[in-house]
């Protein structure tokens, strides 16, 4: 059995046509639902990028696995599903965005060809290089990721919420680069066992696709998605002001970043078309497990809200999931049943036939749950779902959150203190502290050594170097030196 995997970032769930999107043009991605399981209800255990991916790879709670932020790191000794499928004699490999700490973390694949976005791992990856070589900078992804330019940007930046036409071709593009060598990638399999995972930038912010796709979708044209308010919540703004002023956003400003959110969208489906032909190509396609999904979603209006950092409402912790199976098993079908990304990592040691100790659920069955279960912040941020109804725990408790989603699926009522609901609060509550519990079988892993490893080859870069590199090219954009 061949796997191929493929991951977007920041994508809400219903911005797809096979979740029912009326506007979006994703015929690749479709194509896929088409011949695999849709699940409805499909949740990450934490809406951070790092944190989400640990869970991802580990199935387990970032609370177990310790990865709680962006730069954060886990225990050498976690199994992942890279890790049991290589000891099988699986050939893996990673394409694109892993988001990991240190860069080339040797948790699973033997190869790795990174793109990356947030932090020093943008200095140290195979795009930055490839950009370096040919005398181009992203800018407009430095001046939204990098503190010292962000507070030098110009009007339009902040006007635009950044959803801006990217200043890179379409070619140099990180899309493209990442869609190219996954390209390249599965014209190398031979034979059976083979895992690629394909992890895209985008379209998480700045919504910056490069022509043609950032003309792909005219903005007033657009269908506003559920949940959009004339104005923020105010519980929303005390929890956060947003990396824009939520306030302040407009229905034609969300317009504009939505035309730019579904082009960066729709140039990813096009490079899943083109896996999926190189797939048919090689007589390949039928018998290759694909997955499809997101490390989190994205507000894009809900609740006149942009991007991410607020409540765990469901366009932000949901996230598409397509499971195709080998011999298109369950074709067309879809699911309404509870699920996880920790899910993942049991579903691919089942279907390799690999002995394994995760703790999530086998996704070619029922899951069974009654809750799903996510966190941030340490855990002193945390949401227990099921299908009526939704507890957002905050530390501070005047601030925690209760939806009854029967009545009010969108999210607009908090009743966590209105009396009739007082029982269903306390039980959940009493649930939600089970589901966080560590598990203390980790923490006599946790106290051995932590033995890092980068792969061969890969470690060693001057980081420097292109950090100077990149920082000239901003100079010579307008903005000033980094401090």
């Amino acid at each position: 059995m061949n796997i191929l995997i493929i991951m977007a970032d920041q994508h809400r769930i219903d911005c797809l046509g096979a979740y029912g999107n009326p506007d979006i043009r994703t015929p690749a991605i479709d194509s896929l639902a088409a011949d695999g399981i849709v699940f409805e209800n499909s949740f990450c255990a934490s809406p951070v990028c790092t944190p989400s991916r640990y869970s991802f790879l580990t199935g387990l709670y970032p609370h177990d696995h310790l990865g709680w932020g962006n730069t954060s790191s886990i225990h050498s000794g976690l199994p992942t599903f890279p890790k049991l499928l290589r000891e099988k004699g699986y050939k893996t490999k990673a394409v694109g965005k892993m988001h990991f700490t240190p860069t080339y973390y040797d948790l699973g694949f033997s190869e790795m060809q990174l793109a990356e976005q947030n932090g020093p791992g943008r200095y140290e990856d195979d795009y930055h290089v490839y950009l370096m070589e040919r005398g181009l900078a992203d800018v407009n992804d430095l001046e939204d990721q990098v503190k010292e330019y962000r507070e030098q940007a110009p009007p339009h930046y902040w006007e635009s919420r950044g959803a801006i036409e990217s200043n890179l071709p379409e070619s140099d593009h990180s899309t493209a680069w990442i869609g190219e060598q996954a390209l390249t990638a599965l014209g190398q399999w031979e034979g059976d066992d083979n895992l690629l995972m394909v992890s895209f930038i985008k379209p998480h912010h700045p919504f910056d696709p490069p022509a043609p796709w950032s003309r792909m979708y005219d903005p007033d044209q657009l269908t506003i998605l559920p949940g959009w308010t004339e104005e923020s919540f105010t519980h929303d703004l005390r929890m956060n002001q947003g990396f824009f002023d939520h306030s302040t956003l407009t229905e034609p400003v969300l317009r504009k970043a939505m035309a730019l959110y579904y082009g960066s969208i729709s140039q990813i489906d096009d490079y899943v078309g083109r896996m999926i032909a190189a797939l048919r190509a090689q007589g390949r396609y039928d018998d290759t497990l694909i997955i499809y999904t997101s490390d989190h979603g994205e507000y894009l209006g809900f609740h006149h809200m942009l991007l991410k950092s607020n409540y765990m409402y469901d366009p932000l912790v949901k996230v598409p999931l397509i499971l195709k199976l080998p011999g298109n098993v369950a074709a067309g079908s879809r699911r309404d049943d509870l699920v996880s990304n920790i899910d993942i990592a049991p579903t691919l040691a089942v279907q390799a036939g690999v002995p394994h100790s995760f703790r999530g659920c086998d996704l070619t069955r029922p899951s069974g749950r009654d809750y799903v279960y996510a966190e941030i912040n340490r855990g002193n941020h945390a949401m227990l779902r099921s299908h009526t109804r939704k507890l957002i725990r905050v530390r501070n408790q005047d601030m925690s959150l209760f939806f009854d989603l029967e009545n009010d699926p969108l999210e607009m009522h908090n009743v966590y203190s209105e009396e009739s609901y007082r029982a269903e609060v306390a039980a959940m509550t009493a649930e939600l502290e089970r589901a966080a519990q560590r598990d203390s079988a980790l923490d006599e892993l946790e106290a051995q050594s932590k033995a890092v490893t980068e792969l061969a080859g890969k470690a060693g870069k001057d980081p420097e170097a292109a950090y100077r590199w990149f920082d000239e090219r901003m100079k010579q954009a307008g903005y000033g030196p980094r401090s």
